[in-house]
């Protein structure tokens, strides 16, 4: 795949299908689209090619905006990397590149620059200075342009009554912990990726070492504080099981909220160490136990149930 980030590396670029988006996830939902669009790429022997910005678009116009990423930059390109597209373009979202209409920019950028010929567009997605143009407009531009312009159909999972999207993902895990269903969506864990900090030792006190995890983007974001089952990469190693705490440790009377991974079964030095985290299943919520030994208790029912859930024998 080539990646494209600036317009003046779009030099005789072949005739190409499209589509367009932030793609932040590249669910199951962006996936459906993406292929869409290959498929139109194969039928007319075109290259295929996915269009996206370098950061979110509510970060140019509200103010104190506060993302909450389901992927970084460079996640999103190795995801759409690994569908086996052509091209990734990552477009700039400046001001210049926000005050284009959709004609100027089907124009401007798709036409002129990009080699476009035929345009996916997701079947509710607008683009174009205050997104005030309809579908039929895309279209209309296009045949004038000699582009053609295809919506594409939903996606939809079984035991959802919504579309799969980035805004239901977003709540299923900051309002809800709903990992596992935010997975199925994904069509993958959940991950963060973070370098392991000093902590407090509380966890080694307790006879469950964890190690403190500050996030590698404070950008991305954080699923409802609790316990969860998790699988660690050290460093890009082999995945092992572990459960990881979210929350402010109530129970010692905690002030900030943590990341604090429990590796089942591993001993080692781990501090300034980089380790990759992928959400499997929420385990329970965050509470306030009476004392520590009643914590302690809980944490080996927790221990228990993510063994169970990744089938390990003690």
């Amino acid at each position: 795949m080539e990646i494209i980030n600036d317009l003046t590396q779009a030099i005789d670029m072949p005739e190409c299908a499209a589509t367009i988006g932030v793609f932040d996830g590249v669910h199951a939902g962006h996936q459906f689209v993406i292929k869409q669009m290959m498929a139109d790429a194969q039928q007319r022997g075109y290259k295929s090619m996915v269009i996206t910005f370098d950061r979110l678009p509510q970060l140019l116009f509200v103010p104190d905006f506060q993302p909450q990423l389901l992927t970084s930059l460079d996640e999103k390109c190795q995801l759409i990397e690994g569908l086996g597209v052509d091209y990734l373009v990552v477009l700039p979202f400046t001001q210049e590149m926000a005050s284009l209409t959709a004609r100027e920019f089907m124009v401007q950028v798709l036409q002129q620059r990009l080699g476009v010929k035929v345009l996916r567009i997701g079947y509710d997605n607008r683009f174009g200075r205050g997104r005030s143009e309809s579908f039929d407009d895309y279209v209309g531009f296009g045949r004038e342009l000699g582009m053609v312009v295809r919506q594409a159909t939903e996606k939809d999972i079984e035991g959802f009554s919504d579309a799969v999207s980035s805004s239901l993902i977003r709540r299923l895990m900051a309002d809800e912990g709903r990992v596992g269903d935010a997975r199925r969506l994904l069509t993958r864990a959940y991950q963060l990726r973070g370098r392991v900090v000093s902590g407090e030792h509380i966890g080694t006190g307790l006879g469950y070492p964890t190690a403190n995890i500050e996030p590698e983007n404070s950008d991305k974001l954080l699923p409802l504080a609790g316990v969860y089952a998790v699988w660690v990469c050290i460093e890009g190693g082999q995945r092992m099981p572990a459960m990881m705490n979210i929350g402010c440790r109530p129970t010692f009377n905690g002030q900030r909220q943590t990341l604090e991974v429990n590796i089942l079964d591993f001993s080692g030095d781990l501090y300034g160490r980089t380790l990759t985290i992928g959400f499997v299943d929420r385990v329970r919520s965050e509470q306030r136990f009476a004392s520590p030994e009643q914590l302690i208790a809980q944490l080996e029912a927790d221990r228990a149930y993510v063994r169970n859930l990744f089938k390990i024998q003690k």
